[in-house]
């Protein structure tokens, strides 16, 4: 590698840390409950258009591409794998060229077995190509971890796609599939986080079907199985006083998915929300009131105790589970630290899902 490539590089990736870093201290978890004054807002009523929203949205702060996998191996074993690439705006305003662009680009990619938790993170600064996301054909990628359709992919559906990552000690590639379109999560992809109106826009796609391989220690193993990907971009998507969030996406094995999400404030208080997905693409939101999520054990990770065993119930549903996770030390040791790996369910109704824990 060049001195010029890499001191490019190590600039790169101090900007954005430095940048990051001051978030992490700011209002709320990683900074989303600070004010937004000069970022677009979101409200109540918008017609999404595809495959514009597939692409960035710079004028609003922070958004991101997150998709998880549960993933069963050529052996039985289970296992899962997480790819997110996160955009974020240092400043509002027109967006500025090459170096001198605001936008903060940072990605995680993870693999989780039950014996063990791998993961990787990198920075970009936007402008330079390093990272970027184009809407047709659809292409998502920092360095040469991507997430990338074709001419022929469908807009609606976004499939199908490639997706990998790597490690040190880890990597992936895999093939994604899906038959039904996006979902939009919320009221019409307007998804309310507080009572006071914070909120972002949130779409799904819940049915992709998963194919590849995975490495571990450099052995290679095929894998199958599901994924589900959010899209989300806000300006201020929490509020000043909520501190993280409990967050679930569930594969039922009737067909049906589900998405659970427990907003924590300062308080005490909670702002859960739902929305229960048929096999068919159909949606219901389940408000706060119908959701029961209770923590039922801890963990002990990276000196945190960590609620990684929870009943869920849904009464208007006939609904309720106890999930559990595949390892519970699936600690995201990065910028922003956080829990995030695969659980299984069982109760009323089995399956696989992602469990997310924020701002422990």
């Amino acid at each position: 590698m060049s001195a010029d490539k890499f001191s490019r590089r190590a600039f790169t990736g101090g900007i954005a840390a430095l940048a990051l870093a001051r978030r992490v201290n700011a209002q709320g978890y990683a900074g989303l409950g600070e004010t937004a004054d000069g970022f677009a807002r979101v409200t109540p009523g918008k017609t999404f258009s595809f495959p514009a929203d597939h692409g960035p949205h710079p004028d609003f702060r922070i958004e991101w591409w997150y998709l998880t996998a549960n993933l069963v191996d050529s052996a039985g074993a289970a296992c899962g794998l997480q790819w997110t690439l996160f955009r974020q705006a240092a400043k509002p305003g027109p967006q500025g060229e090459g170096w001198a662009n605001q936008q903060i680009w940072m990605a995680h990619a993870a693999v989780t077995r039950a014996d063990t938790h791998r993961f990787n993170e990198l920075f970009s600064r936007g402008g330079i190509g390093q990272a970027n996301v184009e809407a047709r054909p659809f292409a998502a990628w920092i360095d040469d971890w991507e997430m990338k359709g074709s001419e022929h992919s469908d807009d609606r559906t976004l499939s199908p796609v490639t997706l990998k990552a790597s490690g040190t000690d880890f990597s992936y590639a895999l093939t994604l599939e899906a038959d039904r379109p996006v979902v939009l999560q919320g009221d019409g992809g307007y998804s309310r986080k507080s009572e006071r109106g914070q909120a972002s826009y949130y779409y799904s796609q819940p049915f992709y079907r998963a194919r590849g391989m995975l490495t571990i220690d450099d052995k290679p193993v095929e894998v199958s199985g599901q994924a589900w990907m959010d899209r989300e971009w806000s300006s201020q998507p929490l509020d000043a006083d909520q501190t993280g969030w409990d967050w679930l996406s569930l594969h039922l094995a009737t067909g049906d998915k589900l998405m659970l999400y427990r907003l924590r404030q300062k308080d005490g208080e909670d702002y859960p929300f739902g929305n229960w997905i048929n096999a068919g693409g159909g949606t219901r939101m389940i408000v706060g009131s119908d959701i029961q999520m209770t923590p039922k054990a801890t963990a002990e990770v990276a000196g945190r105790k960590l609620p990684v065993e929870w009943q869920i119930a849904i009464p208007s549903r006939s609904f309720s589970i106890s999930c559990k996770p595949l390892n519970p030390r699936a600690w995201m040791g990065t910028g922003f630290a956080y829990w995030e790996g695969p659980i299984s369910f069982t109760g009323t109704h089995d399956g696989v899902g992602y469990l997310e824990l924020t701002g422990y």
